[in-house]
């Protein structure tokens, strides 16, 4: 079975970046994944974008699955979402709880992922395909490697159909967490969270923003090439296509690409691959 592919947006803030949006799903298209994904801010802060981004996607004919976050929302409000979803046609959604917004104090309704997974359960049925988040290297704020395990663990109970993971660059660490989460009983695919590499700059301040981990012989090269943008992009490519391979070998069951809303790194890598 050919592993699935699926590639992460998140909503344009201009007019133009709605057009440049355009152009790379186009180009993203052709590697026919399984689905597209479009990001939720913090807080809700950009739920119409991504329903607007969400329909388009549709209206070319692909599946389209917005995230949805709890954090900071109401019961009636994630209901009329859903609603909204369903009156659509949107079938999928990734449920996570999600980032407060600077300055809000309150969390609302929902506390955690597990919370928003069994909402949507109990007021939809199966009307959606829910995916979730998993941290192969730990979520940045849980107190033990356990507790994140378990955390992860209730989403899946609560009904969530597979699991989306955070970026990372050791496949050991994967493999690991999903031995793990296998031996609690949890048997949804997991699907592992891929980040190309453009700039190292920009690489190194997502993963101090949410935990992941750049082994020290990548950080060592990286920083070894300076201002030289071929040789990061070149060995980037390298690094990540083999990361793919070796994770599809042990049987991961896709590729779940965070392009940042660009197209080369990832066809680039998909096309070595011999995916799509």
């Amino acid at each position: 079975m050919t592993p699935e592919i699926s590639i992460e947006f998140f909503p344009p803030h201009t007019a133009e970046g709605v057009e440049k949006l355009r152009a790379v799903r186009g180009r993203l298209a052709a590697l026919k994944p399984g689905f597209f994904s479009v990001t939720y801010g913090a807080g809700g802060s950009t739920r119409e974008r991504t329903l607007e981004v969400v329909l388009e996607i549709q209206r070319e004919g692909h599946a389209a699955a917005p995230h949805l976050s709890c954090v900071g929302s109401t019961r009636e409000s994630i209901r009329g979402l859903l609603d909204t979803f369903r009156t659509n046609g949107i079938r999928r959604i990734v449920a996570l709880r999600g980032d407060l917004p600077s300055g809000m104090a309150d969390p609302g309704e929902f506390r955690y992922a597990n919370e928003l997974v069994a909402f949507i359960r109990r007021e939809t049925g199966d009307a959606f395909r829910i995916e979730v988040a998993a941290y192969p290297e730990w979520h940045p704020q849980a107190r033990s490697p356990r507790e994140d395990l378990l955390n992860f663990k209730r989403k899946v109970d609560a009904g969530a159909d597979s699991a989306i993971t955070q970026f990372f660059y050791n496949a050991e660490a994967f493999e690991h967490f999903v031995a793990e989460a296998r031996a609690l009983g949890v048997t949804v695919p997991i699907v592992p969270g891929i980040m190309p590499i453009g700039s190292f700059s920009k690489l190194a301040r997502f993963a101090d923003t949410c935990g992941a981990e750049i082994p020290r012989w990548m950080r060592r090269k990286f920083e070894a090439y300076g201002d030289d943008a071929d040789s990061i992009r070149a060995f980037g490519l390298d690094v990540v296509t083999g990361l793919c391979r070796k994770l599809l070998d042990a049987g991961a069951p896709g590729l779940h690409f965070y392009c940042l809303n660009q197209s080369a790194l990832t066809v680039e890598i998909v096309r070595r691959l011999g995916l799509g």
